[in-house]
């Protein structure tokens, strides 16, 4: 009998099975096979990096970061940078477009009528992402299938849709949308959407349900549903604070770039989704999940960062304004710190039903649609693994590439989760086999 079963034999509610059905305990399909879950998250942030700032030195054998990445110094040895990593799709769009709707498809895009800068007009992306091909390859297995299979989190992402603002694909002509509003992702997990007038507790609809079910867990269990009921509540009332104030959602941006703005307490949501994210994958609702920040070509201005140009504008300042280059580094600075957050909360949180903590069954890939900014390269793109041993990837180092394609890395990581794959987007790219990386 598998836990899902278990549970409603024992007369609980629907609305009760997502506080339940990840406890390890009651999850006897995963101890019977006793095999470790392997998880993976992609995080990405846009408009590419400073490379002299960002690509780390390594010294003595050991990793010697520079400004951007000394947020993970705590986890250096759980670090991978991966230098020489290339995006050579080619065909229509320009270098942003391809750089973000090529970025986890390793494939061309559609032709179609959406255009940007000089190049040809293009659509959407001709393939499925390598985080759908893993949530499909994971859901096809009894003992890795999860209630969602993948959850798209975003964090100020526009309410817009075109190739600059997806980077996840279902299949050829199927962008998926992430969710930047917490409110509606907290309803997503929990299978409701509370009224924003009575700001009513998704607890009180499960309360007689836990405490029925409550004496019947092991000690480790009920530790865990204390912990996720806990997270849930506070999750609610910084919600709730926020809606009395009238400040929780971003505001809509309008279609010109020029004008996008970011409200001052994107840090705090983007703080709520990495709890939201770590949560689910704590509960076992998913095992892959994707963490976006703005969009390609955004001109997110981050004032909480003393940063009042366009993000978009400033990449494209010469590498000899010393100022824009200053502003540059203090983002990147700040999206590393967020997935230092994400890898602390990972680190921090033992891992539910086994050994280590959940970041030794978490591999992060944080990456950007661009190697640098001001030249549009598809080049050398920031590419850094966290976490990963349960994936026989072997942290602490800086590895060099000479050009290859982004294609092997994706082929690379669907081996260590057991996918043995062939090929991914555009075969021809993939002729050399995956990238080693143990």
């Amino acid at each position: 009998m598998n836990r899902r079963h278990f549970l409603k034999d024992l007369g609980l509610s629907a609305a009760a099975l997502p506080f339940l059905t990840g406890l390890p305990g009651l999850n006897a399909l995963h101890a019977a096979a006793g095999k470790p879950k392997q998880r993976l998250i992609f995080v990405f942030s846009p408009n590419g990096t400073i490379p002299w700032e960002f690509w780390p030195d390594s010294a003595d054998g050991k990793l010697a970061f520079k400004r951007i990445l000394k947020p993970l110094e705590p986890w250096r040895d759980q670090v991978t940078v991966l230098r020489g990593v290339c995006n050579q799709i080619r065909g229509d769009g320009d270098s942003h477009m391809r750089g973000m709707s090529c970025l986890l498809t390793g494939t061309e895009l559609f032709p179609g009528n959406i255009k940007g800068g000089s190049h040809t007009a293009a659509g959407w992306a001709r393939g499925i992402s390598i985080d759908q091909e893993m949530k499909n390859f994971l859901q096809s297995r009894e003992d890795s299938r999860t209630r969602f299979g993948s959850l798209e989190f975003g964090v100020a992402v526009p309410d817009r849709a075109d190739p600059w603002t997806r980077m996840c694909y279902a299949g050829p002509n199927q962008p998926l949308a992430p969710i930047s509003d917490p409110r509606q992702m907290l309803g997503k997990l929990y299978g409701q959407t509370k009224d924003r007038e009575s700001l009513t507790s998704i607890l009180d609809d499960v309360r007689e349900d836990i405490q029925r079910v409550a004496p019947r867990l092991s000690a480790e269990d009920r530790g865990l549903l204390d912990e996720h009921l806990t997270l849930v509540r506070e999750l609610e009332a910084e919600l709730q604070r926020d809606e009395q104030q009238g400040d929780l959602s971003h505001p809509v941006p309008e279609f010109d770039p020029n004008i996008e703005l970011v409200n001052d307490n994107t840090p705090r949501l983007s703080r709520i989704q990495i709890d939201l994210l770590v949560n689910a994958m704590a509960n076992d609702m998913t095992r892959v999940a994707t963490l976006q920040f703005m969009r390609s070509v955004g001109q997110a201005r981050m004032n909480w960062l003393g940063v009042e140009d366009g993000h978009h504008s400033l990449s494209h300042e010469p590498d000899d304004n010393k100022e824009a280059v200053e502003k540059l580094i203090k983002i990147n600075e700040w999206f590393c710190g967020e997935l230092a957050h994400l890898t602390q909360r990972l680190a921090s949180t033992p891992e539910p039903g086994g050994e280590g903590s959940m970041l030794d069954h978490t591999l992060i890939v944080w990456l950007n649609e661009l190697g640098k900014g001001n030249s549009h390269t598809l080049d050398d793109i920031p590419l850094v693994l966290v976490g990963g041993r349960g994936h026989a990837i072997r942290g602490g180092r800086s590895l060099q590439f000479e050009k290859v394609p982004h294609n092997r890395l994706w082929l690379s990581l669907a081996h260590a989760m057991g996918h043995e794959l062939k090929s991914f987007g555009t075969a021809k790219y993939c002729e050399a086999g995956a990238l080693s990386l143990s």
